[in-house]
């Protein structure tokens, strides 16, 4: 099969959309049991969070490495190691004596969950260029976004067969499944020819060259916080949806699909608009999509008659509809700035993001979740913040025209 035969396949666009969807699931699915587990583990609400943290910081350092050792060795071999580490910590997580074992194992969960998702943005700009690049990464972001939404929903239907550490078998399973997936169907898309040599200080030259260059750090950041909004409402789910909402195990819907609902919409529009509106301008349409569906979300929290269901949720889809709209866009702008190391350019904006996701959950989240009101100002004032720094990117890209 060759590379172009490959690409065109549609079990390409599942399995490198099912690498995406590992870490909404390793993150999502356990939140309909922090309940049973603060009860099980003899731990507070805010430990629990901590289990979000470990995973991220790890996923965060990891990913610092996948991208330049795929780009030594090759994207497949990276993927494939992973994902049976992930499967071999997730048996173990099921089987976890206790809390700090747990944390633990969520580390190397964390630590491995990544080669997939990471390197799975590098296979789509080693495969494909320009317009067609742009509707492939809108459509894997289209299919992996529907894992926010049905991970707590999963989760919820697990617990109804048995506790907490059913949800680890079924993370292993999925693991070893997606190994499958891989194996068949997913092509090696960085020849011998094009490889670097393995060596850490190379590799820790290319993570630097592309830290230090001003544009891939300003469209790091700028992606970082695109999306940190619409991460604090996914991390504070649990304090969300039990805490404010009053509502149970089988609830976590009520958040989640109205979440994930925009940001499935918003990426199968930038699929389809792209080549009919300039990339660029479909990014900052986005942001400015996201800021006018945060502040929406921001008045409804801050009056009294509005700050229950369904009210809570109704902009939420606004929202992240301009979230996913500007995504693809972040993502290739950075990409395509590092032709020759597409791997450690993935693997820095994947890092920054990462970093600041774990920090959300384990320390931002915790102190905004004691209202409706504090969560939407946090999420729309981080918007503002990512919105600034791409107007910020414009500018400097209109006076180099480029």
């Amino acid at each position: 099969m060759t590379r172009r035969e490959s690409s065109s396949q549609p079990l390409l666009l599942v399995v490198l959309a099912g690498l995406g969807m590992v870490g909404p699931f390793s993150i999502d699915m356990i939140f309909p049991a922090f309940a049973q587990m603060s009860d099980a583990l003899g731990v507070t609400d805010f430990a629990l969070q901590q289990l979000l943290s470990a995973y991220l910081v790890a996923f965060a350092v990891m990913s610092l490495f996948h991208g330049p050792i795929s780009d030594a060795v090759g994207r497949k071999r990276v993927i494939i190691a992973g994902l049976l580490v992930y499967a071999a910590a997730s048996v173990a997580s099921a089987l976890a004596p206790g809390f700090g074992t747990l944390v633990a194992l969520r580390a190397v969960q964390g630590a491995s969950a990544g080669a997939g998702q990471i390197i799975s943005r590098a296979v789509v700009s080693d495969l494909f260029h320009g317009q067609r690049a742009q509707r492939v990464m809108s459509h894997i972001a289209m299919i992996f976004g529907l894992a926010p939404a049905l991970a707590p929903i999963v989760g919820g239907w697990l617990l109804l067969a048995g506790d907490w550490r059913v949800m680890y078998w079924f993370l292993a399973a999925f693991g070893l499944v997606l190994v499958l997936l891989t194996v068949l169907f997913l092509p090696e898309s960085h020849p011998a020819g094009a490889r670097s040599p393995l060596r850490l200080r190379p590799l820790l030259t290319s993570l630097w060259a592309v830290w230090r260059h001003r544009d891939g750090r300003r469209l790091a950041l700028a992606g970082m916080f695109n999306f940190a909004g619409m991460f604090t409402l996914i991390s504070s789910a649990p304090l969300f949806v039990v805490g404010l909402l009053g509502g149970g195990e089988q609830d976590f819907w009520v958040l989640f699909v109205p979440l994930i609902g925009g940001m499935v919409a918003g990426s199968f529009v930038s699929g389809r608009a792209a080549g009919l509106m300039p990339p660029r301008a479909m990014a900052s349409l986005g942001y400015r999509i996201s800021l006018v569906g945060g502040l929406l979300n921001l008045a409804l929290a801050l009056l009294p008659a509005t700050q229950g269901l369904p009210w809570a949720v109704l902009a939420l889809p606004v929202y992240t509809f301009g979230v996913a709209l500007a995504f693809p866009v972040l993502t290739l702008e950075m990409l395509q700035l590092f032709p020759q190391a597409r791997g450690a350019a993935s693997s820095v904006q994947s890092f920054v993001q990462l970093s600041f996701n774990a920090v959300i959950a384990g320390v931002i989240a915790p102190l905004v979740a004691a209202s409706v009101a504090g969560l939407a100002a946090t999420a729309v004032g981080l918007t503002v913040v990512g919105w600034l720094g791409w107007r910020r990117h414009l500018a400097k890209a209109a006076r180099e025209g480029a």
